[in-house]
């Protein structure tokens, strides 16, 4: 990742844009597409919130199925043994484009979960890629090619109405999807592209994205539906938005799009954890202590299993110190309540089979 784009290696999310000169140029640039972005919600925003209520969910048939968990290159091997006692299936790995050079180390990091383990590669975006179309065709072939005997699953981009992931506007992020689209449709047919991976409570960009003019479609609706700011799970945003509320207006923006197939993954959520700076990816107003991550993380995916609207949501993530379910600091492994927590949620649904 170049300058002025910075990795914050402790949060494992890039730094905010510190070069205001060049954010400000930059924001100018795309001001078009705020147009857009406003004209298309004008319409289509209350057309969705109106039509909530007409959307029911399904059934969950395998409830083991619906939960996912994120694992890192950089943690090591040790993570397939708590993988193996979390009893958890589905795994999401992080390839950024700009590790290139490190693409076999994660092809044989994903294979070392064995082949009962499913895995979704979420592809990370960086400016060099965005501005250089032929680039990001070279390494999304060599990436396809990699993982093709591995997982038909790919998320393209993340948390993309962030500047400081790389993208300016929803229709930047658009052109270079369908610069993906194109690659795979041509010689990777049987791969599923997932996106367009906004983050938090913020479907006004969802809405632009899934709502335009270009040939494209993401096989798979990806949200980052973070809700800690806001505390407990149902606490509201804007009055009436509660998780339960907020997942029911996006599977009703996803129902009225024609540009996004079946199904929602939630590929990012968590809580940062009280005490854990700098490790914590907000500031510590946010945080929240270890048992309170624990029942909001339950209760969580207790909200969006039975909303019966959510395919899956991926906890973000396995080890992390400041938010995930394993603290790694000095070198020792200390599982937080939030694995035990999570490790019998597992159980219970596979005895239940909710």
């Amino acid at each position: 990742m170049k300058q002025p784009f910075i990795w914050d290696p402790y949060s494992n999310q890039p730094y905010p844009i510190k070069d205001k000169a060049y954010k400000k140029r930059m924001r100018l640039k795309h001001f078009p597409d705020s147009i857009k972005l406003a004209l298309t919600n004008a319409l289509f925003f209350p057309l969705s919130l109106a039509a909530m209520s007409l959307f029911k969910g399904k059934k969950i048939e395998n409830s083991v199925e619906f939960y996912g968990m994120g694992v890192c290159v950089d943690d090591g091997e040790k993570q397939v043994e708590l993988i193996n006692e979390l009893g958890v299936k589905h795994l999401l790995i992080r390839v950024p484009l700009w590790d290139m050079d490190r693409l076999e180390e994660y092809v044989e990091f994903a294979k070392s979960f064995g082949d009962d383990k499913s895995i979704l590669i979420n592809i990370l975006q960086d400016r060099e890629h965005i501005e250089d179309k032929q680039l990001t065709i070279t390494h999304l072939r060599e990436i396809f090619s990699a993982f093709n005997a591995i997982t038909n699953e790919f998320q393209i981009g993340n948390a993309i109405n962030r500047t400081k992931w790389g993208f300016f506007s929803v229709d930047e992020y658009l052109r270079w999807f369908k610069t993906v689209q194109t690659l795979r449709d041509r010689k990777f047919s049987d791969l599923k592209l997932i996106g367009p991976s906004v983050i938090d409570f913020e479907y006004h960009y969802t809405i632009r994205a899934l709502f335009n003019l270009y040939p494209l479609k993401f096989d798979k609706l990806s949200a980052l539906l973070y809700v800690d700011r806001r505390g407990a799970p149902d606490n509201k945003q804007m009055g009436i938005f509660d998780t339960k509320r907020k997942i029911d207006l996006l599977y009703s923006i996803s129902k009225l799009s024609h540009r996004c197939g079946e199904g929602i993954y939630i590929t990012e959520t968590n809580w940062p954890i009280k005490d854990t700076t700098p490790y914590a990816p907000t500031s510590e107003r946010e945080c929240v202590d270890l048992e309170s991550y624990a029942k909001y993380m339950l209760q969580y995916h207790q909200i969006a299993k039975k909303s019966g609207k959510i395919d899956r949501v991926y906890w973000h993530r396995l080890i992390a110190p400041g938010y995930g379910l394993v603290d790694n600091r000095n070198g020792k492994i200390v599982k937080y309540p939030a694995f035990e927590a999570y490790k019998k949620m597992i159980e219970n649904a596979k005895i239940k089979g909710e």
